[in-house]
């Protein structure tokens, strides 16, 4: 007979990589999973890891049971959302993501009714990037996460997981006080060809859109700093830093020395949230969806 939680720790480690990469997404030690495995491969009298330099790789045997285990484990979450489902209740752990703005604009409101309306749900959050939290929904590291794309730059969706959408999150361009375009009633991108640009970090989606955009309108964007959270990007423009694009969730409150402008060619964000498709009965996805509808509702 297989033990379910063993070939958990398989799935983990092929989707991972490392012993300490499963550990850590199991929230176990590297000791723990090592035990497992070798548990596993007792039981089922194969060998499952072989040695690779200071790691280890899987094996035919490993591979092949590692798939058979993804498809158990998917059909085990199916199990115990149609169950969830049948029994009705708002209970047991709920893991969620939200990218940097969402987390501050959206996560306060929407997890703190969900504790108000079911004080037996478990709630885990945490901060990740749209492509981080869409990868950890498709490893079973999350239940849900909030992500987003941009109307000209859409974010693939993989297989197997449904979204719903939260809200479109208009964005201006902020700039300092006394920049010379600070009077007018909207502006161009093109019109910021010599700017300093306060961007996101290197690799992640919105800085790729922000380049992919000023780039299609023949600009090659001058990068003076970085920051990952729209509050600092608008600290360093009050600063008088540089310019950057201001989407309206999570800029609140706007700090002194500084002005938005919006676009001519109006610019927004859609945000939405995936989850599992075979979760997708599970009340506690039902009702965090919700949870979070409402707290987007409540930013107009």
């Amino acid at each position: 007979m297989l033990n379910i939680e063993r070939l958990r720790t398989l799935d983990a480690l092929a989707r991972h990589g490392s012993v300490s990469a499963a550990a850590e997404a199991l929230h176990v030690t590297t000791s723990a999973v090592s035990q497992q495995l070798s548990k596993l491969e007792r039981e089922i009298g194969q060998q499952l890891l072989a040695k690779n330099g200071r790691g280890v790789r899987l094996t035919d045997a490993g591979r092949l049971l590692s798939e058979h285990a993804g498809r158990i484990l998917s059909q085990v979450e199916l199990a115990e959302s149609d169950l969830e489902a049948h029994r009705g209740q708002v209970v047991g752990e709920l893991r969620l993501s939200a990218f940097p703005t969402a987390a501050r604009g959206l996560f306060p409101d929407a997890l703190a009714t969900l504790r108000a309306q079911h004080p037996g749900l478990r709630l885990r959050s945490s901060e990740l990037e749209p492509e981080k939290g869409v990868a950890g929904v498709v490893r079973g590291d999350l239940d849900l996460a909030v992500v987003l794309d941009w109307y000209n730059k859409p974010m693939p969706v993989p297989d197997g997981l449904v979204k719903a959408p939260l809200l479109d999150d208009p964005a201006e361009v902020a700039m300092p006080a006394g920049h010379r375009l600070a009077g007018r009633d909207e502006v161009d991108l093109a019109e910021f060809a010599e700017d300093e640009w306060i961007t996101w970090g290197e690799g992640e989606f919105c800085h790729e859109w922000l380049m992919f955009t000023l780039r299609s309108k023949g600009i090659e964007p001058i990068i003076g700093h970085r920051a990952g959270e729209t509050h600092t990007q608008l600290g360093l423009v009050a600063a008088g830093l540089g310019v950057c694009i201001a989407p309206l969730l999570g800029r609140r409150p706007v700090p002194e020395g500084l002005v938005l402008v919006p676009l001519r060619q109006r610019i927004r964000r859609h945000v939405y949230v995936v989850w599992r498709a075979d979760a997708d009965r599970r009340p506690s996805i039902r009702a965090a969806v919700e949870a979070l509808r409402t707290a987007a509702r409540r930013l107009d």
